[in-house]
């Protein structure tokens, strides 16, 4: 089964607000036979922080173990769909997680603004190899790319 990590914001967003859209993306790539990496998962516990952070007392959520488990879907998944939507500030993780998939020569899809979006740098751009505005756009892609 092919699998997309889903990339995107985390630190400093509400549980919702970094778990919604991958939700949605999951349900989409599921209907196309695709297995969706969500970085959340098994994250249930931080469902009443308002501001997540990048360290907690838990092995799935403090700093040695998000890096261990990021990195690993990271460089064993087939497609890194990024999703920098709305970002307010850069998120240093996910910049991370590109330069991971970059480096093991994983397609990058991005979903970013046209223009605005503080993820709009010169290395980010030439990581991705795939840049659209809509969510939907990016599961398009990333289905025609791993469906035959």
């Amino acid at each position: 089964m092919s699998t997309v990590y889903l990339a995107g914001p985390i630190t400093g967003l509400n549980y919702s607000g970094c778990t919604s859209w991958r939700t949605y993306a999951n349900s989409v790539l599921e209907d196309a036979g695709i297995h969706g990496l969500d970085p959340m998962r098994g994250k249930d516990y931080l469902a009443k922080e308002q501001s997540i952070g990048n360290d907690y007392d838990s092995p799935l959520s403090c700093s040695r173990g998000i890096m261990t488990r990021d990195h690993w879907d990271c460089t064993r998944c087939d497609i890194l769909l990024v999703n920098f939507l709305g970002s307010a500030r850069v998120s240093i993780g996910t910049c991370m997680e590109i330069a991971w998939a970059y480096d093991n020569q994983i397609p990058i899809i991005c979903v970013i603004e046209e223009s605005g979006n503080p993820h709009d740098h010169a290395m980010i751009r030439e990581a991705i190899g795939f840049r659209v505005a809509t969510l939907d756009q990016g599961l398009m892609l990333a289905r025609a790319i791993l469906c035959q």
